[in-house]
């Protein structure tokens, strides 16, 4: 499985760079993609929002890219020497901090660390472990901060930094609950692991008999954990969730083999990750997704995108509205008031910008 999130986890169809693709109307709101050039080919399933016109996305080929006027132009911020790795995520804490995270087995996974806007890049983390498989990161706040490797010796894995990712610690498992046979994490979009208030934060999974929902309120040194009702399987789970706050959050996912339909897609839960209601397919998104976050301007958007569409949902996540049927890997919103925005990222060198 392992394999399948580093090799075979790539989105089709190509977006035309510049294009805006209008969205279907809802209740008088319009949500539609504007799209920037970035000027690569690179499969981008790391972003990092930080406002409407500061984002960093990380991709293949060892690629991290900056933009500071709302994509107009981005810059090739990529640290040197890391052509042969993949970043899957990156947290960026505003245009000049970001923690950015390479995955696979063994020492493929590493976090790298900028404080210049990308200009020089330290190595912060090397994973030295061949059995560990780091999957996501992310931060509570520009001090504290998780990283997630799927199973060890039967139990997840958790890397843990109290100074911005300027240093990280692996930690104890003794109070992580055991994983099951085939259970794994999904590096798809940097958002199989979120962080909310204090030291609050949750992980998902896949692969086993069951998709289950982690949870620590303590930083990372003890975990409790819920099943969820979504799909679970050889490439199915829950691939991301997002929450409002530390009660109200979402969940989505599905089958990767089966892009266009919705498994079992997506779930909501109001009592902070402990039980989860699934969304029927009829009010599901229209097939498997890969990213989801809350758009900062309303308490009960969310949105979600995977290779065959982007989907809505004013509701926190009850029922859902395809408004794009292009590819995107993941999303991610940020900033406050008239700096708010949320972007998305995926296949071919494609970033959009989201208008509403």
């Amino acid at each position: 499985m392992r394999i399948l999130r580093v090799a075979a986890l790539a989105a089709g169809g190509l977006l035309l760079m510049g294009q805006v693709v209008p969205a279907q109307a809802h209740g008088g709101s319009s949500y539609r993609w504007e799209l920037t050039p970035t000027g690569t080919t690179a499969q981008f399933r790391g972003l990092a929002a930080v406002s409407k016109d500061v984002a960093w996305v990380g991709g293949t080929g060892g690629t991290v890219l900056r933009t500071a006027d709302g994509g107009k132009h981005w810059e090739n911020v990529s640290p040197a020497g890391a052509e042969a790795l993949q970043f899957r995520d990156v947290e960026a804490f505003d245009a000049r901090r970001a923690v950015a995270l390479t995955i696979g087995n063994g020492e493929d996974s590493r976090v790298y660390r900028t404080a210049d806007g990308g200009k020089t890049w330290s190595e912060t983390f090397r994973n030295t472990d061949a059995n560990a498989f780091y999957d996501c990161i992310a931060f509570n706040d520009d001090k504290h901060g998780l990283a997630l490797s799927d199973p060890v010796d039967g139990k997840f894995r958790i890397a843990a930094t109290s100074d911005g990712g300027k240093s990280w610690k692996v930690q104890p498992t003794d109070g992580m609950p055991a994983a099951l046979a085939g259970e794994f994490a999904f590096a798809a979009s940097g958002t199989c692991l979120v962080a909310g208030h204090g030291r609050t934060a949750w992980f998902a999974t896949g692969g086993g008999d069951r998709p289950r929902v982690f949870r620590t309120v303590d930083g990372g040194r003890r975990w409790t954990v819920s099943d969820s009702p979504m799909a679970s399987g050889e490439a199915a789970g829950i691939f991301s969730l997002a929450f409002r706050n530390t009660l109200f959050g979402v969940a989505v996912g599905g089958d990767f083999l089966k892009p266009n339909e919705a498994v079992n897609a997506a779930s909501v839960t109001d009592d902070g990750g402990r039980t989860w209601k699934l969304v029927p397919a009829d009010k599901a998104p229209k097939g498997y997704r890969s990213g989801s976050h809350f758009v900062p301007w309303s308490p009960t958007t969310v949105v979600a995108v995977g290779p065959s569409g982007s989907d809505v949902s004013f509701d926190g996540g009850r029922s859902w509205k395809q408004f794009y049927d292009g590819s995107f890997d993941s999303v991610e919103c940020a900033g406050h008031g008239i700096q708010a925005g949320c972007w998305a990222s995926g296949a071919k060198g494609a970033v959009g910008r989201l208008v509403h």
